[in-house]
């Protein structure tokens, strides 16, 4: 067991970097909304927000697309989820791996193929008009009529593995006896799934929803590149420009921060602690049905489906990458390797590839070292505040990218607290870096956490009893048993503090500190081949998630524990 004076050492140490890099930056967008010229407390300008139909149309085009993203994400894991729950079909772990194939593309880079499969010349109209569905006369403008479902459908199909891997997770904890008792008593399979098994999985979908509706609801880079102005988000980039002496962004910020927290903190209040039949799986009673073989390849063609959509953005990435000329037509008429060599180099392209390896790998050891010291104290301590530790680190699931990366540009302005980290980088690199680290911590957290949890204390008491240090037994023993689960979650939080958004368009304001997503947003607004120089870049970034993503799969074992709130 872990000392209590070292335990608590811990905790004010990472309550104080919580304090000062999350709580701080937070809570300053929120003071800054009601505080009037004279410092005093007003709702003005919160109450102006509702007044101005601009924004209010933008704050409800954001809600609607959380909303619609959640539900649309539901629609599409939930059935494969229970399927994958409940029945053995034909290659069946394969495919639950490929319907995790979305997570190897940020939804905006994404949107960048799209853009090209959507316009007017694009593949979608060229392939209406070869089937005879389309006048070529009178073509459908996709993205100018239907950027909003363009966005929904681009933040689902990168979104529906959250909640897949929720709702699986949640499904395996169910205790099979109860379900097997409504059918023993002549419960139909409908009634039985409305009745038992989807209240019972509740705290699972609840769980991933949040972070969905979170995710969908703040998402600034699919907007930008479906040029979807009218979107709270959007709204609050183009604030940036005018921060002093404006405080409409700092109120528009801290609308969308009170629905995030209050979506997270209804899930956790309603869910959170909901244990009902959700104990672990008896051994030797696994009720997985094996289908026969007609059944089975349905299936199997339903996860491939799945699949399928979920990679059209992916190929449409690269297919303008590779493409030479491709203009109304389904697929590019020339093919070309050019792009990807034009690509590393520009001038812009391989310092942002440089920054983005400076600022993730620097982020990525302070999330694995807070990381480790926290699930210790959770795991290992019997500190009363332990608890509250847990949920503090959890809370950056809740906080929107695009609000503390706000707080941080704000409070980062001349004469304010943090000015001292732009001066002493001379750059927002320090900003940069302690964004990404505090929101990818929850991923070395609950990694290390479930290392913990599964590793064997006895062993840390007898290095003890032979006289080893703390240091010592944590270097040689503790480590060695969890370094797997650690390295799993330093991989997840290195990947998607590469290929972060919201903290890099916004904190990201000069050429020479540009990450890799500022790069590829810049790129998409050059004339000529900007398009396709960003497909390449966002192609190279796809194949390093990739990586990575695999990466941490095989080293953590299971797919569902990182994702966990």
């Amino acid at each position: 067991m872990m000392k209590r004076s070292h335990a608590l050492a811990v905790l004010m140490g990472v309550s104080l970097i919580f304090l000062v890099f999350f709580i701080y930056p937070s809570v300053s967008v929120l003071s800054e909304a009601f505080r009037d010229p004279g410092g005093g407390f007003t709702t003005r300008f919160v109450t102006e927000v509702f007044r101005d139909p601009v924004y209010v149309e933008g704050l409800w085009n954001a809600l609607l697309l959380g909303v619609v993203s959640t539900l649309a994400s539901f629609v599409i894991a939930f059935p494969l989820s229970l399927l994958s729950h409940r029945y053995d079909f034909f290659g069946k772990k394969a495919l639950s791996v490929l319907i995790l194939i979305p997570l190897v593309l940020p939804p905006f880079v994404g949107a960048v193929g799209m853009t090209r499969v959507l316009s007017v010349t694009g593949s979608l109209n060229a392939l209406l008009i070869d089937w005879g569905l389309m006048d070529p006369n009178h073509r459908f403008d996709w993205l100018a009529e239907g950027r909003f479902w363009g966005i929904v459908v681009m933040n689902a199909l990168h979104l529906y593995p959250i909640l897949y891997m929720n709702i699986s997770a949640a499904l395996a904890n169910l205790d099979p006896a109860m379900e097997q008792a409504a059918q023993n008593l002549g419960c139909p399979p409908w009634r039985r799934l409305m009745r038992i098994t989807l209240p019972l999985a509740m705290p699972g979908i609840f769980a991933g929803g949040s972070i969905v509706f979170i995710w969908a609801f703040t998402e600034l880079g699919v907007p930008l590149v479906f040029n979807y102005t009218r979107v709270a988000p959007v709204q609050v980039f183009q604030g940036i420009k005018d921060l002093s002496g404006n405080p409409a962004p700092y109120a528009l910020v801290a609308v969308m921060l009170l629905v995030s927290a209050t979506a997270f903190g209804l899930t956790k209040w309603f869910f959170g602690g909901s244990t009902s039949g959700s104990q672990p799986r008896p051994k030797g009673r696994g009720n997985e049905v094996k289908l026969r073989p007609l059944a089975s390849l349905a299936v199997a063609l339903l996860f491939f489906g799945v699949f399928f959509l979920a990679s059209v953005p992916h190929a449409g990435v690269v297919a303008l990458a590779l493409s030479e000329d491709w203009y109304d037509s389904v697929a590019p008429l020339a093919w070309t390797l050019e792009h990807f060599k034009e690509a590393l180099g520009d001038p812009l392209v391989v310092p942002s590839i440089e920054n983005s390896l400076v600022y993730a790998s620097v982020a990525t050891l302070v999330a694995a070292v807070l990381g480790l010291a926290i699930a210790w104290v959770v795991v290992r301590s019997n500190l009363r505040g332990r608890l509250i530790l847990d949920a503090l680190v959890m809370l950056p699931l809740a906080v929107p990218g695009l609000v503390l990366a706000f707080g941080y540009l704000a409070l980062s302005q001349e004469g304010k607290p943090l000015h001292f980290l732009v001066k002493l980088a001379d750059g927002p690199a320090l900003l940069l870096i302690a964004a990404y680290a505090i929101r990818r911590l929850p991923y070395v957290v609950r990694a290390a956490v479930a290392g913990l949890q599964q590793s064997n204390p006895a062993m840390e008491e007898a290095a003890r009893s032979l006289g080893a240090n703390p240091w010592r037994t944590l270097r040689r023993i503790s480590i060695p048993l969890i370094g797997a689960n650690v390295a799993a979650g330093a991989i997840l939080a290195f990947a998607f503090a590469m290929l972060e958004v919201s903290d890099s368009l916004i904190l990201a304001e000069q050429v020479k500190h540009y990450p890799i997503t500022k790069a590829i947003y810049t790129l998409l607004s050059n004339l000529g081949n900007g398009q396709e120089l960003a497909a390449a870049l966002g192609t190279w970034s796809m194949v390093f998630l990739a990586v990575a993503i695999i990466g941490a799969t095989r080293l953590a074992g299971k797919k569902g524990g990182l994702f966990k709130m």
